[in-house]
Parts: C-alpha cells; structure tokens; sequence
C-alpha cells in the first residue's frame, strides 16, 4: 500500500481476485481496476456511488463471465473492422481465425486485448498530487498476437485519480521497421446513480456525424451534427460515430450526461479525435441503465476505409515512435 495524507493506492484481494484500488480521501472517489481481465476499471465510486455500469455481484462474478462493462479497452483497433483482417502501408494482413483470439466472425470486433490476463503492473503509488497504478503489456512477446496485428509494439496504461477526476493515461510505443496505423480506443460505460436514463440528458460537443452504412461500418460520408444537442436521452438510441469534436482551451472535448443537478462526464484528449457514442434500446428484464462516449483514435474501421481512400483522419505511429493521450473521467453532484 502507498499512502500519502489525501491518496492511497493500494493491491488487494477482492473475493479472492487481486485487485488494485485508489482512493481520493478528500474527494470520496474510489476507483477499483482489475488488472488480470483487460487492466479493466469497473468502479469508480462517488461517496460509495458507482459511476461505471458494472452489472455484477462482485468482481469474482465477473471474472467467472466477463463482459463489457467499466472502462474497456479496445486495441490494436476498436469497435468494428468490415473484414477479417486490415490494411497498412498498402499490404493487406489477414487474421488467422483458427487462433481463436479474434471475434466477431466476419466484422471482427473489439480488437484482442478486452479481457487480457497480460498486463503487468509496473507502478502503485500514492503522492501528495495523486494516486495512481501503471500498467504494462508487451504485445510484441506474444505469438498468438503478433500473428494477428504483426507490429511489434508495447502499451503502457496509467490511471491517476487526482482532485476527484480519474485520468486514464495511454501509450503506444512502436517497435517495428514500419509505420503502424493507430486505432485503439476505450469503451467507457457511464451512468448517473439512483435516476433512470429516461431522465437523462447527453451534452454531444461534436459538429459531424459518421453517417453509417451495414452492420453500422461507416460508409465515409460525413454530415453536420444532425441530432438535438443537448440530447433528452427518453425514446433514444445510438450506436454512430461523431467527429470534429468542439474543444475546451486544453484542448478536451466534454461529453456528459446531467440529471437532478448531477453530472457525469468524460474528457477526451486532442488525439481522441472521435467518438463513438453507444446507446442501446432499453428493453424490459436487460438492465442497460448507461450510456457509453467512447475515446477513439479513428472511426470504426478507420484503417481500411482509409486505404480506400474513403477517410483522411487515420493516425499512424512511425517506425520507433510514441503515441501518447488521455482521457478523464469526472462526476459532481453525486
């Protein structure tokens, strides 16, 4: 345990599953991450209220049937690719579906890494400015995941819990000969405790819609923002994309949900240059009390519509180079 007079950080065993969890004392945050499914954060309690969608008992329940839920992370790409494989650099890379590590079929989805067991902490400690725990994984030393995205490269994930706000920190450092596409992202489910998402409303700061085509892969045509913004959430639904976003003087965009006089929001980085927002239909005996604003680095399948000449705005890393950005977290009123 790291403890300094308003933080703690500190590895502990929650029903038996080694977790790691950080405490803002002042502020009454509690951010609880589970670094064997995903380096995944799956509370962030808010004077003992989660503001995280995390459907289960405890962690243990999870752990024996995880799914989306807390803070994924979606890499090497998010959300969906319109084939089996990508493109870069001008060559087409196939995935080797017999792996077993790629899901989705036919419209691969969520990259490799959503429950990954191998993240190794590197950093739990506690200061006068935060608390916080770092956490690495070497892509590159796995065969199975080298076969499927065949660019060696590494991540490091840091969550710092600092004045009531949890920054999640990420880089990519690219190990290899050659430029590696970056499309990463995280999945963030969010909600406002104890008021139902009828009675929600969503602030979207973005001027352009990723209009999208089959199986919701965008089809590259952008249109202005054509939603009500703000967003009264009651008979709404989405699951599309919003670039362009509008941004704050450090460069954030502010996406939030706002109710009663309490506020959730999520802060997206300037290299977060997109968002998918997630909004499914509510539907009677499925509680799905959440809305997801998911921090991206390119539009779903951003790296083979980009070969098609069909988006502009992919990133790439270059040949030993570092990408680094955030994205925050915050709640007041709560």
């Amino acid at each position: 345990m790291s403890l300094a007079q308003n933080y703690r950080a500190e590895e502990v065993s929650d029903h038996g599953v080694p977790i790691v969890r950080l405490t803002d004392i002042p502020h009454s945050v509690e951010v609880s991450i589970v670094p064997s499914i995903g380096n995944r954060a799956y509370e962030m309690k808010v004077h003992g209220k989660n503001i995280l969608y995390f459907p289960y008992a405890d962690i243990s329940e999870f752990q024996k049937r995880p799914r989306l839920c807390g803070i994924p992370f979606l890499a090497p790409w998010a959300d969906l690719l319109d084939e089996p494989g990508f493109w870069a650099n001008g060559k087409e890379y196939l995935f080797n579906m017999g792996l077993g590590n790629v899901h989705g079929g036919s419209l691969p989805g969520h990259g490799l890494l959503v429950n990954s067991p191998l993240w190794r902490l590197t950093e739990v400690a506690a200061d006068a400015q935060s608390a916080h725990v770092s956490a690495r994984l070497e892509f590159w030393k796995y065969p199975d995941l080298a076969a499927q995205w065949p660019f060696a490269h590494t991540y490091e994930m840091t969550y710092s819990l600092a004045g009531g706000v949890l920054e999640v920190r990420t880089t990519i450092t690219n190990l290899s000969a050659e430029a590696m596409p970056v499309a990463i992202g995280f999945h963030p489910f969010v909600q406002i405790p104890d008021i139902p998402r009828d009675d929600w409303t969503a602030h979207i700061p973005a001027r352009v819609h990723v209009i999208p085509g089959e199986h919701n892969i965008p089809t590259g045509e952008m249109r202005p923002l054509d939603i009500p913004n703000p967003l009264p959430l009651r008979g709404h639904t989405l699951d599309e994309g919003f670039t362009d976003l509008e941004r704050d003087a450090e460069g954030r965009a502010h996406f939030s949900i706002e109710s009663g006089g309490k506020m959730v929001e999520t802060l997206f980085g300037p290299k977060y240059t997109v968002a998918t927002i997630y909004l499914p239909p509510l539907t009677p005996g499925q509680d799905r009390e959440f809305i997801c604003f998911e921090p991206l680095a390119t539009i779903i399948d951003g790296v083979n519509l980009a070969h098609a000449g069909k988006y502009s705005g992919l990133q790439t890393l270059p040949a030993g180079g570092m990408w680094t950005e955030s994205f925050w977290i915050r709640a007041s009123g709560i």
